[in-house]
C-alpha cells in the first residue's frame, strides 16, 4: 500500500523524536513546510480543502503524545494573544494569510502584568511559523477562508498552564 504525505510526515517526525532542542525545531519545522507542498489530489487532503472543517484532528502520536490538527479560520476572525504554556508548536498555511503577531509579556510591581507587542509577521501558503514554550501570539485571519495545520508537541487540551490575555481598556492582560 502506498503511503501518504500525512504517514510520511508522521514517521518521519517519529523517528526523529527527542527532548526540545533547535534541530528538532528544524526537523519538525521542515516536514510541516513538506506537508504543505502535498498534492491536493490525495484523497485525506482533498476532503479538507473541500469540507473545510473549523478543526480536524489529522494525527496523534500513540507514543510520543504530538498532535497534528487542521484549522479552517474565517476570514477576520481573531484569536486573542496566549501562550501554549509547557508546550510548543509550528504552524503553516495551506490557503489563506493569516497575521501572527507576537508579545513580551512585563510584568510591573505596581501595574501587574501586561502585553507590548513585538510585531507581526503575515503567514501565506506554504510559510511555517514556530512559538516555543512560553512565547506570546495571537492570530487574525486577514485572507480567509484560511486552511493551517498546527503541530503541537503535546495535546494542548490536557496542558493546564497554558494563558490567555484580555484587552483592558487597550493594554492586555492575563486573563481571569
Amino acid at each position: 500500500m502506498t503511503q501518504t504525505a500525512l504517514d510520511l510526515f508522521a514517521g518521519r517526525i517519529r523517528d526523529n523524536w527527542g527532548p526540545l532542542t533547535s534541530k528538532l525545531i528544524a526537523d519538525c519545522s521542515a516536514r510541516v513546510a513538506e506537508l504543505l507542498q502535498t498534492p491536493r489530489t490525495e484523497a485525506w487532503l482533498a476532503d479538507l480543502c473541500h469540507e473545510r472543517p473549523e478543526s480536524r484532528e489529522l494525527y496523534r502520536d500513540p507514543v510520543h503524545g504530538f498532535v497534528l490538527l487542521a484549522h479552517t479560520e474565517a476570514d477576520g476572525r481573531y484569536r486573542v494573544p496566549h501562550d501554549h504554556g509547557r508546550s510548543w508548536v509550528i504552524y503553516g498555511v495551506l490557503h489563506g494569510e493569516i497575521e501572527m503577531g507576537t508579545y513580551a509579556r512585563v510584568d510591573e510591581p505596581r501595574e501587574g502584568a501586561r502585553l507590548v507587542k513585538r510585531g507581526s509577521t503575515l503567514v501565506r501558503p506554504g510559510d511555517v511559523q514556530v512559538y516555543l514554550p512560553g512565547d506570546i501570539h495571537d492570530t487574525f485571519c486577514v485572507g480567509g477562508p484560511a486552511i493551517q495545520f498546527r503541530f503541537t508537541a503535546r495535546d494542548l487540551r490536557r496542558e493546564t498552564t497554558m494563558v490567555r490575555y484580555a484587552d483592558v481598556g487597550g493594554t492586555w492582560v492575563p486573563s481571569a
